[in-house]
């Protein structure tokens, strides 16, 4: 009877046990997708570390101590804009408003639009995106969130 007893409490055990074992797999399968879906980018959109040298039709917004520089820009449907970060702090440009990034109406990215770094650029890092809207296009510094700017495509 006792080992009966001993018997039930060892099954009993062992079911907790896989449930433990299926409820951490279960929460590391989603913390892996939710981290792949953060982690996937458009090729639209990738940060780099070219220096600002991509061929953008002069189109470059610098970040600096004091903002952007410039804070808007206007330019043509089509046309590619690359901010490079000229801090020794990290900055994280992309659509507003801020935190969810779904002004620009192109969705993809990690969060919202496809007008998204995704990430903090270190300094000297770029990003570049290509404007296909048109419109006035407001954006943020997702590191900074006072740090506004505005893109116009005509």
């Amino acid at each position: 009877m006792v080992s009966g007893t001993y018997s039930q409490k060892n099954t009993i055990g062992g079911s907790g046990s896989t449930m433990k074992k299926s409820t951490i797999m279960i929460i590391l399968g989603v913390s892996l997708f939710l981290a792949a879906g953060c982690s996937s980018q458009d090729n639209n959109a990738q940060p780099t570390a070219d220096n600002g040298n991509a061929a953008n039709n002069g189109n470059t917004i610098e970040i600096t101590e004091s903002g952007f520089n410039p804070s808007t820009l206007t330019i043509n449907a089509g046309e590619t804009v690359t901010w490079i970060n000229k801090m020794a702090i990290p900055s994280w440009p992309a659509s507003a408003v801020h935190p969810t990034h779904q002004v620009y109406p192109e969705p993809g990215g990690c969060l919202g639009s496809k007008f998204d770094a995704c990430r903090n650029l270190r300094q000297g890092e770029s990003y570049s995106f290509t404007f296909n809207q048109i419109g006035a296009w407001r954006y943020h510094d997702h590191s900074d969130p006072g740090n506004t700017g505005t893109v116009i495509v005509q």
